[in-house]
Parts: C-alpha cells; structure tokens; sequence
C-alpha cells in the first residue's frame, strides 16, 4: 500500500470515528486532527495507559480507543474527577487508569459493538505488554497485574486465562491489603466521588511499592526495542530512545479560559508591514542573491518536473476553443453536405479543447524566530525552488515572514509598564510582518527580495497566530477559488513578554484557535512543515521533515503528497 492509499484509508477511518463518538457522546464539535480527538480547537486527552495506539492494523482495538473516549466524555464528571486526582505522577496514572475502567464499564448493553470494542483494545493491550517482556521485572509485574486485577473486577468478568498463572502471587499479596478497596471498585462504578476514594487509595498503596521496587531492582533494558516505547508512558522514569520527530510542546493558556478565549493585543501601533528589499542594503542583496544560486544549483532539484506536478494538482481543465475536422467527437453541422457529396470524408466531428488553468493562490509563510536562523540555507533553497516551480505552473505565489521589531517587547512592554502593567494585556511586543514576495510579482522581479533571508537579524521572536490571519487575508483578498497556505517553523509561538506578562501557552493556544477557525473555510488550505518539529497540534496537514541533510526532489514529492491527501505524514 502506497503512501497516498495510506493516508486516505487513516481518514476514512478518522470519519468513521469521529461520527460514533459524536454519536455516544452528543456532542456536535468533536473531529479529528492528525490522529487525535478534538472537540472545537482542544485536542481531548487519552487518560490511561492501555488506550496508546499507534496504527490501524487492529481496527476494532482502534475503535476501542474512540469508543472508551466517548465513555469518559459521556460518564466522567470534570469537576469531581479534578477534586480527587493526586499530584505524583505514579498515582495519577493509576487513577486515570482506574477512572477509565470505571466509565467503559458503564457502557449500555444495548450497544454490544461498543463493549466488545472496549474490551478487545483492553486484551490487546494486555497481550502486547506481556510481550514486551515488561512483566520479566518486578516494577512490569506490579503495574500489569494492579491492571488486569481492577479491570476484572470492575467489569465483573474473568481475567483471561492465559494471565492467571502470572497474576496469581499478586493477587495474593495486595489480597490482604486492598481487598476492601478491590471490592469498592466492583460495587461504586455508578458513584464517581466514592469510587475515587477506593481509586485513590489503591494508586497510593501501589505506588509506595512501586517506588521501593525502583530503589531496590532498576529496570532491566527489555528485549524489544520498539515494543519497549510503546510502554514509556507507563514507566516515566524509564526514558526511551523512540525514533521519529518530537511533537511540538502545547497546553492550556488559563489567561485565554479566564477571559472565555478572547485573545487580546495590547497595542498595535508599532506593528508594521514591510518589504524585505526595505530591510537590507542593497549590495547586501546582491550577494545574498549570488549565495542563494549557488546554493539552488548544488542541489539539484528538477524544477520543471515539479512545475508539471504542481501543475497537475493545482489546475483544473477550462475550454480553450474547438477542434474542427476531427474524426471523432460531436458532428460539426457546417459539414453534414459531405456526408452526400463525398461518402468517403471521416473528418466530419468537432472536438471542444481544453487547457489547464491554475486558479489558486500559494502563500508560503515563514517563522522568522531566532530558532530558525541555522537552517536559513536550506529553507531560502526550499522557498526559491517553490517559488519557481509553482510559477511555471501559473500558479500565484506569495512569500511572507513574520517576526517582532525587537526582543522582550520593545516599546509595546514599555507602555504598558508605564499604565501600571495591568493584568493579562493580551500580546505584548511589536510584531513585523515581512512581504519577501508578493503575489502580483515575478520569481524574476522578487528574486532579490527571496534572498533577504539571509539577513540574521530579522530573525526574532514569533506571533504565528497573528501571523497566519494576516497571509490568510491577504490570500483570500485576491478572490481565487483554492488558497493554500503552507507555514514553514521549527517550534511553537514565543514571544517573551507576552508569555511572562499572560502565560506560556497564550499564543499556543491563540494559534490553535486561529487555524481551527480559518480551515472551517472551504477556499482555504493550511499546513504546517515541520523543521525538525511535529507541528499536527496546530495544523492537521502537516509534515515533519529533517534538513540537515540538504534538500532532495523527495521532499517536495512529500509536500506534494500532504497537499493531495489531505493528511498527516
């Protein structure tokens, strides 16, 4: 299976998912995004261990996944469940697992596909951390069978065979200890609040042991590598070695909850919008430019077969006339005398012509944080490529950047320290736009312009939620049918004294709300590439790639591919 057919099966059941979880939950805003469950622009949390899954080969353990989501949704109360969850991070794990086993347990028996959803992602969890060698070690064993004892009561059915030889020694141990607290779990489900009593006390006592298994026998390095990551999570002490892209660092802004989500800036009137041809001298331009040749010609990208490509994927076919004297087609009635006069004549037909023809606009975005000056090469390579490629294929091309006048606020912070630094002002320094290529200019004419980049100290700090409402309007003014979007950065939103003066997750949370709300529109298309960062909690198409190597035809295929696809590689 190639990658596109990958990706379209991931959507489909992505639909799927998402239309049974609405369904068991009622709620209406709840869809996918690069594999997570989000209602509105919040990405809803998995609670416990056993419902980490990383692929669709089991789709019925997958659909466990979704459905004990909607369990959780449906049967936990937020505000109960906050007044008894511990702090240590062992206990708090353990509880969220007992909680969990709670609300699937709840699950009507007038819906059988659900529960035996539920309980075939709980036993495939269970054989595949038997299988990761986990149980080989005292802290595995304790963990594994704290899992399977309270799940089989929970739900009043067995614990599978094959696990009860394993489980047996302790059973016995924690029998004396927790045997009332077992029982209260079997007996409570319906009562969230005395539930997390029996929970809690049970996540207290199997963390005190778990903490003395620590001191006493360190983890041994399991046999399976791979298996040995999935279950990170549930050994937090253990680090693993996984492969594969960090995922870019979100959460919760509580000054974005406290003022019911409405992102505020301070001031706006040293924000400024300018030429990149502004901001360097030109001689300096000049040599960037002769920097930026060579470095295009030393990769060697095949530009004019990604024009065809960009092309092929952009356009659609628009009549550019009619054939006439065709063999085949519609019969031109300006000829039907020749039927008669001569018999023989075939090229009696008409054929309408037709030409493909772009009616889109690209926009390439950006970050023009500190963080992004060590890959300014290859990114000013990655941008001319596409600049060109989509040109040749009549495409309209945009290229802007985002940035701040300064560090730490500038006159922005100044003034209101000046109004008596009033509480959560909202945006707190000055942000510069950059236009390094308009849409209305040539790659020949904005040539220079691209090769600003190299210009170090453009390079600051990041506003990107403003930023992507900002290239977005700019898109749409020019009235085409298909805006796309692609955003280019390394990390999420920063702005020093916005974070300090609100706090760390304000522009994360602002951007989040931002792409959520400007994908709702059918005439654009937002995406994320990923510099050495997984960006899917702020765009659902993205990709994360490695540049460090260079650039190769490869990864404008990967590009092309996200775009077509519609999904996350």
């Amino acid at each position: 299976m190639n990658n596109a057919q990958r990706a379209q099966d991931q959507q489909r059941v992505e639909e799927l998912c998402a239309a049974s979880v609405r369904a068991l939950t009622g709620i209406s805003d709840l869809h996918f995004r690069a594999r997570s469950l989000y209602q509105g622009e919040r990405r809803v949390p998995v609670h416990a261990v056993h419902l980490q899954v990383e692929n669709y080969r089991d789709f019925p353990s997958h659909r466990g996944v979704i459905d004990s989501t909607a369990m959780r949704l449906r049967y936990s109360d937020k505000v109960i469940h906050k007044q008894f969850v511990p702090d240590d991070p062992i206990e708090k794990m353990l509880f969220e697992m007992l909680e969990q086993f709670r609300v699937e347990s709840l699950a009507a028996e007038s819906l059988p596909g659900v529960r035996y959803n539920l309980r075939r992602r709980f036993e495939v969890w269970a054989n595949e951390f038997l299988g990761s060698g986990l149980t080989e070690t005292d802290l595995g064993i304790i963990l594994f069978s704290i899992a399977l004892i309270s799940w089989s009561r929970i739900n009043r059915v067995g614990v599978p065979e094959e696990f009860e030889d394993l489980l047996e020694p302790s059973r016995m141990a924690f029998k004396d200890i927790l045997g009332e607290h077992f029982r209260g779990l079997s007996s409570t489900q319906d009562d969230q609040a005395i539930f997390a009593q029996h929970a809690l006390e049970i996540a207290r006592v199997i963390a005190s042991s778990v903490r003395h298994s620590q001191e006493n026998n360190p983890v041994r390095k399991v046999r399976n590598e791979e298996q040995r990551a999935i279950f990170s999570i549930i050994l937090e002490f253990d680090e693993s070695d996984g492969e594969g892209f960090a995922q870019a660092d979100s959460g919760v802004s509580k000054t974005l909850e406290e003022l019911n989500q409405k992102y505020h800036v301070f001031t706006k009137k040293y924000d400024r919008v300018v030429s990149s041809v502004k901001l360097v001298r030109s001689v300096l331009l000049d040599e960037y430019r002769q920097r930026l040749d060579t470095l295009v010609r030393e990769q060697n990208i095949n530009i004019p077969r990604l024009s065809r490509l960009f092309k092929a994927m952009l356009s659609k076919p628009r009549v550019d006339g009619v054939n006439f004297g065709e063999e085949s087609g519609r019969i031109d009635g300006s000829r039907l005398s020749q039927l008669i006069t001569s018999p023989a004549e075939r090229r009696l037909f008409q054929q309408t012509r037709y030409e493909l023809h772009a009616k889109c606009v690209f926009t390439i975005l950006v970050d023009c944080s500190g963080s992004m000056k060590q890959y300014v090469d290859q990114i000013s390579v990655l941008i001319d490529v596409m600049t060109r490629a989509l040109e040749q294929a009549e495409v309209e091309v945009e290229v802007l950047g985002f940035s701040t006048n300064t560090w730490s606020g500038g006159r922005a912070q100044k003034d209101w320290m000046i109004e008596g630094q009033p509480m959560n002002p909202g945006r707190l320094n000055e942000a510069c736009n950059i236009v390094f290529k308009n849409a209305d200019s040539t790659w020949r004419k904005s040539r220079r312009g691209l090769a600003a980049f190299f210009k170090q100290d453009l390079f600051r700090e990041g506003i990107d939620g403003e930023a992507v409402e900002w290239a977005c309007e700019r898109a749409l003014k020019r009235g085409k049918e298909r805006n796309i979007l692609m955003v280019i950065s390394d990390g999420s939103p920063m702005d020093t004294a916005t974070a300090l003066a609100n706090d760390a997750f304000y522009l994360d949370n602002h951007l989040q709300k931002v792409v959520y709300k400007l994908s709702q529109n059918p005439k654009l298309e937002i995406m994320g590439l990923g510099v050495g960062l997984d960006l899917s909690p702020y765009y659902p198409q993205s990709l994360a790639v490695d540049l460090s190597e260079g650039l190769s035809n490869q990864l404008f295929f990967d590009i092309l591919e996200v775009l077509r696809g519609h999904h996350r590689r």
